[in-house]
């Protein structure tokens, strides 16, 4: 049973994957790297970034690299360190280091791994083959409780209405690519891509010891299951209508509504709890969809699903036959060209299964407390200036504004690390298991502990992220910004960098964060994390009028050819762009006024620049990215994110400071007039 995921913590970015020498400092901004034969007012991205991208080429083992990839390979290189060293240390069974050292050490061994083939998995797929028609009602509710979610999801998560209790949600799921796309439009990428993975599963269906015939009706049945769930699902602009989302059923209601599932069964055997009074249904109709393939489906097709969704989610735990398959497709979807080198990979185990019990390790040895004494100074200054640009809102009225600037007053912040750690004292890792064994008790043991708030106040001192973790978000439900460790380093934050720096990168990363609360998803919620409507309709209606303004300058830039960009789906992440930016400039301002900084002097220049000129440099170059088409392609279809370029052009367009920093006139390709400007915050 996997829990249904609800698509409102939002992160800074989603990173790759790219390569740096171990401990290097990393430097904010490189006047070197700017390219002069580009204009500043024509691409401003291209202007500041371009001598980077020339120093950052891409290699074969990536299909993204940027900065924030860049970062991460630092965060991954001391994460390394400390697990190698951990296993040095010859550690006693049942403690964190011994278990850390098991999962990587089991997760390198591929002469191990390649000797046990796909034999640790057959037991359970003799059990799918054999299972009797009066057993297939046993077969879903095992396959919910042990490996997948085939059909539909389901599990607890905070109540939106009241985020201090949890609710029981179903939803969605079952679908292997995702976006609905792959599976319903014919054009020649989703073509290829729906190919490939019709490739990849008829491969791995013949690894794990089906004969071709078998392993082609094995597809063919996938797909024709997949591919009805896919038709049922949201579009990704109506996956962002949050109130939407929020469908209480009783529990007699869920069952007259959905007759083909046995719910008492499906709580008590899958779960372990009794059955809810109350259940949130998130997509009506996808649900339907997936009551209806259950009533229509032969035992025969059934099991053929089933026994895809247990093969997938084993493979990456399997012989190096496997991954290979998988590297394959992932190959057509993101135009890598290698595989990451095996330990990277061990490493993203290791972190998967026990992230915080590495991250209480990181911290201690890579992150000052005078950073997150430095960081608290920030948050609060970005505070008040986000306060200050709510009061002279000329759209929002008073009322409105009080709400508001209740909700800014309410953020709770975390940095760095969270005040308590998880304990992994339950979860058994034992060296004579196979990897896929050891993992499967791990995702066993996640699911435990998931299930065991059930009937529990929400612990909003929970982290969603770990503290090694290059990235920020904003947690609607808990009205909470966090900002791991791993993000706060150069170019982002360092304590040797100019303020100008410092406030153009971490700065709009901060302010980003906490525009989050107020963007198109986040606007739904009140200041104690609850979903309810807190503006005027007035105020809503000017809100969408400028929210869809800004969406469709977006939609407007050809990300490739025959490809726009799409401005209604990223919209969350480009409000938070430019409320980030307006308010991070504010809180810059204020500050220098704070210590007496006259930034027009000449003695307040860096390398040459003003401040402020310093500030947009830094936001720019913060986004330095070289990326495939096929990434693009596959970004541009499932993240919420703007691509790195969009973020700072567009962005940049509707912000007349930048404009008076640079000299951007009418003429150049930036200037956009102040009449066609969006300013929403």
């Amino acid at each position: 049973m996997k829990s249904i995921k609800l698509a409102l913590a939002c992160a800074l970015t989603l990173g790759g994957i790219s390569a740096m020498s171990a401990e290097e400092h990393l430097k904010s901004l490189n006047p070197n790297y700017i390219d002069n034969s580009v204009k500043a007012g024509d691409d401003f991205y291209t202007h500041v970034n371009k001598g980077w991208m020339d120093a950052n080429p891409l290699t074969p083992e990536y299909s993204r690299y940027s900065q924030f990839d860049k970062l991460a390979e630092q965060s991954r290189d001391r994460v390394k360190e400390i697990v190698t060293g951990l296993a040095a240390t010859n550690p006693e069974p049942g403690t964190v280091a011994f278990k850390v050292s098991t999962i990587y050490q089991q997760a390198m061994d591929s002469v191990r791994r390649n000797a046990e083939g796909a034999a640790p998995i057959q037991a359970d797929l003799k059990r799918i083959e054999n299972a009797k028609p009066e057993e297939m009602e046993d077969l879903f509710l095992w396959m919910h409780g042990n490996f997948a979610s085939p059909f539909f999801s389901a599990g607890p998560q905070a109540d939106l209405a009241d985020s201090n209790a949890y609710a029981m949600y179903v939803g969605g799921g079952g679908t292997t690519l995702g976006d609905r796309d792959y599976y319903l439009s014919d054009d020649k990428e989703n073509v290829k891509v729906r190919e490939a993975y019709k490739k990849l599963i008829e491969k791995e269906m013949r690894l794990a010891g089906y004969s071709k015939k078998d392993a082609r009706r094995i597809v063919s049945n996938v797909m024709k299951i997949e591919t009805a769930l896919a038709d049922s699902t949201w579009t990704r602009e109506e996956s962002r209508n949050i109130p939407a989302m929020y469908n209480p059923r009783s529990f007699a209601q869920l069952k007259e509504m959905y007759p083909s599932i046995n719910w008492d069964r499906f709580f008590i055997e899958t779960m372990d709890i009794a059955s809810p009074e109350t259940v949130i249904v998130t997509e009506i109709n996808t649900v339907k969809q997936a009551d209806n393939l259950m009533a229509s489906l032969t035992d025969r097709e059934k099991k053929d699903y089933y026994l895809w969704n247990y093969v997938r989610q084993a493979a990456g735990m399997l012989s190096d036959d496997f991954t290979d398959a998988a590297f394959e497709f992932s190959k057509v979807l993101s135009g890598a060209q290698t595989q990451r080198p095996r330990w990277k990979r061990a490493l993203g185990a290791v972190e998967g299964a026990m992230g915080e019990a590495i991250g209480e390790l990181y911290v201690e040895k890579y992150f000052p407390e005078s950073s997150k004494d430095y960081m608290l100074g920030l948050v609060e200054n970005l505070r008040r200036a986000l306060g200050k640009h709510i009061i002279n809102l000329p759209w929002m009225s008073d009322d409105t504004k009080l709400n508001a600037i209740k909700k800014l007053n309410a953020f709770t912040v975390k940095i760095g690390y969270p005040d308590k750690w998880k304990d992994y004292s339950e979860l058994n890792i034992d060296p004579a298991l196979s990897f896929y064994e050891n993992m499967h008790n791990v995702a066993m043991w996640s699911q435990k502990e998931a299930l065991s708030k059930w009937g529990k106040p929400v612990d909003k001192t929970e982290w969603g992220m770990t503290p090694q973790t290059v990235n920020a978000y904003y947690n609607p439900l808990a009205n909470e910004i966090v900002f791991p460790a791993g993000i706060l380093q150069a170019p982002y934050f360092d304590p040797e960098a100019s303020d100008a720096e410092n406030y153009g990168a971490i700065g709009v990363v901060i302010g980003h964060e906490m525009t989050h609360g107020f963007d198109d998803q986040g606007r739904n919620f009140d200041a104690d994390g609850n979903m309810t409507d807190w503006w005027t309709p007035e105020d809503t209606e000017a809100f969408n009028a400028m929210a869809k303004g800004l969406a469709d300058q977006f939609s407007a830039v050809e990300v490739l050819p025959g490809l726009n960009a799409n401005g209604q789906y990223t919209l969350g992440e480009n409000i938070a762009d430019q409320g980030g930016l307006r308010v991070a400039r504010t809180a810059f301002l204020d500050s220098q006024k704070a210590k007496g900084v006259d930034i027009t002097s000449e003695e307040a220049k860096i390398d040459g620049f003003d401040p402020m000129q310093v500030f947009y440099m830094n936001y720019a170059n913060v986004w330095a990215n070289n990326t495939r088409p096929e990434t693009i392609r596959q970004l541009t279809i499932g993240d919420v994110h703007s691509l790195g370029k969009n973020r700072v052009n567009v962005t940049l367009r509707n912000i007349t400071p930048f404009f008076e920093a640079f000299s951007v006139k009418e003429g150049d390709t930036m200037y956009l007039p102040a009449s066609e400007q969006v300013v929403i915050w």
